[in-house]
């Protein structure tokens, strides 16, 4: 008897495959130059420049600075006297005077730029296409070179055909033929205003973008709880422009105690020595009176004023404050 074949299908596993040996790649080297002599004559021409302007009279202004050297007495560098030039400075009237020179423009240019500069991004805040405009001439004041500020203020300021001096002249009948440059404050007030009148304008693009970061929204709940545009200002726009300003008001310090160009071209130290910054006082201690030891040391005073309050930028920047 033949019995029915079936057939059962059984469930086929799937067959899999030794794992093949991955081919191994080559390990990839990281370029190195074909020598370290190939280095350092790509190097060198940078390093010869930074060395011949920067590095050699750095060097030599420090040693210079204990040193006595008076060009009238002798064209060679005379005799250490340790911190003495240092020293010196503390007592020296012309320094101290300068001293207060500098810190009194800096008081003035930092207060009035900021100033101005706050009320022309307000001003220019809004998006109008006359605004845009107005925003894209910002940038060129501050483009002039100091040296033609200042020889463009002191024209303007002549008493006899200044413009700005007719203008002021015409509405304050007092100030008519007044000499501006002749006198200590309205002399040191024109070097400021030859200084605001650049960086303003750059300081309001930068608070125009800072502007442009505050939400709408608060703004419009304020107006909703019947706040004024200046409570709204004092209380809101102006605290979150606070790490702003504390930037741009540090920049414009470290630009403030720099202050030469204009001071040589408009005042050239005077009356007297009203105008006379620090700067503008090493100079005439270097290159007027020759005494190149005791400008060497001045010069390095400065250093480590610039230094400290650059030290507080950097750091407000890296901060993020």
């Amino acid at each position: 008897m033949d019995l029915p074949q079936t057939s059962i299908d059984l469930p086929s596993a799937p067959i899999r495959s030794a794992p093949l040996p991955a081919e191994q790649a080559p390990a990839s080297k990281p370029w190195k130059p074909q020598s370290t002599r190939l280095r350092w004559v790509m190097l060198g021409p940078a390093l010869l420049v930074i060395g011949a302007t920067i590095m050699y009279p750095l060097a030599s202004s420090f040693v210079t600075s204990f040193r006595d050297w008076r060009l009238t007495n002798s064209p060679l560098p005379g005799a250490f006297v340790g911190f003495e030039n240092y020293i010196r400075a503390f007592s020296d009237t012309n320094f101290l005077n300068s001293l207060r020179v500098s810190g009194m423009y800096m008081l003035l240019s930092v207060t009035l730029t900021l100033i101005i500069g706050l009320g022309i991004a307000l001003l220019l805040s809004k998006p109008t296409k006359l605004n845009v405009f107005a925003r894209t001439l910002l940038i060129f004041p501050f483009a002039v070179a100091p040296v033609l500020k200042g020889y463009s203020w002191k024209f303007m300021l002549n008493p006899e055909y200044g413009i700005y001096a007719k203008m002021i002249g015409d509405v304050f009948h007092p100030l008519r033929g007044y000499v501006w440059l002749g006198h200590e404050f309205s002399a040191l007030t024109a070097i400021a205003m030859s200084e605001v009148w650049g960086w303003a304008p750059l300081f309001a693009l930068m608070f125009i973008g800072a502007l442009g970061s505050i939400p709408g929204e608060t703004t419009e709940a304020a107006k909703m709880d019947g706040a004024t545009s200046f409570q709204i200002f004092r209380k809101i726009t102006l605290p979150l422009l606070a790490p702003v300003i504390y930037i741009v008001a540090l920049l414009k310090i470290i630009s403030a105690f720099k202050m030469f160009d204009q001071v040589a071209i408009m005042t050239g130290g005077g009356p007297g020595n009203s105008t006379q910054t620090l700067y503008f006082n090493v100079y005439q201690t270097a290159f007027r009176n020759l005494d190149m030891g005791y400008a060497s040391a001045l010069s390095y005073l400065l250093v480590i004023l610039m230094g400290v309050i650059a030290t507080f930028y950097v750091r407000t920047l890296m901060k993020g404050d």
